[in-house]
């Protein structure tokens, strides 16, 4: 049995009767009964996670994961690998959107390279290999690489975890990964490429043409097995997808509530629902991307994007747009008032 597959079968359904219990809480709060929304639905999510109605939410993260698509090299993107590097270099400085969206809401910024093409030495080096193949020339890595790569995103969580961070959330950073995201989840979902593929950045409509065929010549020739994930990473994947997946699996193998951000992390976490159902109950949905693939995957998951700013950012910006509506959610169900303290008697749920 592989390292993976020993880990899978540790996994364990989310507390159920925990969620339950914050339910009840909220209800006792002198509001109007779910008048809070889909905030409610967070914050029962985070006890289901963590399994305890007591949930904490004070110390959060983000994980970037830094890698370069081969991909690329068919004009699939508006760039190539080096701004790959230059954001992880801004990453390393603490100048990204992202570090400063996280710095303002007290929350930390962990760059890792899981495959990039160049190194930046004063990000983590977790590099797998340096960059993909071409996936539209052959598969994108071996399988060993994949199950690599998912277990660096499994031992960073659990080590995040160790460290005292009730919430991570997944972010990303690699020109050319919308390519091979768009990849998986035509796979995965059983959706043409042209249903599932966006501009990503940007890209004029014969820059949108070149990447639908590329994916569907990588689709085609490759032939992944939509029931084995860990054969449609390798052959048409990501190291960063790979690694995002690991991070939902090593989630709920930690019971830390992890958050998705738009299309990549959206694609890991079907990767990792594949392997393990039981991995939904450890994760939070965030934004609404504007990828066409993003909607289908949260159908698939059953999820509703709490928030909708019409971002496309990456490097788990959306993720993290989402902590402070968390913390305000969190400060309402540990501080105000319940109805025997306004003399008002408690609402009832007539249905």
């Amino acid at each position: 049995m592989s390292k993976l597959k020993e880990i899978l079968s540790e996994i364990e359904p989310g507390d159920q009767a925990a969620a339950e219990a914050c339910q009840k809480h909220l209800d006792h709060i002198a509001k109007p009964l779910g008048s809070l929304g889909e905030l409610e639905n967070i914050l029962c999510m985070i006890a289901r996670a963590q399994g305890s109605a007591n949930i904490s939410t004070g110390k959060k993260c983000v994980l970037v994961y830094c890698g370069d698509n081969g991909i690329v090299a068919q004009g699939v993107a508006q760039s190539d690998h080096t701004v790959t590097t230059s954001i992880a270099r801004s990453l390393a400085a603490n100048h990204s959107s992202v570090c400063v969206m996280a710095s303002s809401c007290g929350a930390e910024t962990f760059p890792i390279d899981v495959g990039m093409v160049d190194d930046v030495p004063e990000i983590m080096d977790r590099k797998v290999a340096r960059g993909t193949h071409d996936f539209s020339e052959g598969p994108a890595m071996t399988r060993e690489e994949a199950e690599k790569a998912i277990m660096t995103g499994v031992e960073s969580a659990i080590e995040m975890s160790r460290k005292g961070f009730d919430i991570i959330a997944t972010g990303e950073a690699g020109i050319g990964n919308t390519s091979s995201s768009s990849a998986v989840a035509s796979v995965l979902l059983g959706l043409d490429p042209e249903v599932v593929t966006g501009r990503g950045s940007g890209l004029t409509d014969d820059g949108l043409k070149r990447k639908l065929d590329a994916i569907s010549r990588g689709i085609s020739d490759n032939r992944p097995d939509r029931n084995d994930v860990v054969d449609v990473l390798a052959k048409v994947g990501g190291f960063d997808i790979c690694a995002m997946c690991g991070t939902f699996i090593g989630g709920a193998l930690s019971h830390t509530p992890v958050v998705m951000d738009g299309l990549i992390s959206s694609v890991a976490a079907l990767c990792a629902f594949r392997l393990s159902n039981a991995v939904r109950d450890y994760m939070i949905p965030s934004h609404k991307s504007a990828e066409p693939a993003a909607k289908h995957i949260m159908e698939e998951l059953g999820f509703t994007p709490i928030l909708d700013a019409r971002m496309r950012l990456g490097e788990g910006s959306g993720a993290v747009t989402l902590f402070p509506v968390i913390d305000m959610a969190a400060s309402v169900y540990r501080n105000a008032a319940v109805f025997e303290e306004i003399n008002v008697e408690q609402y009832r749920r007539l249905s």
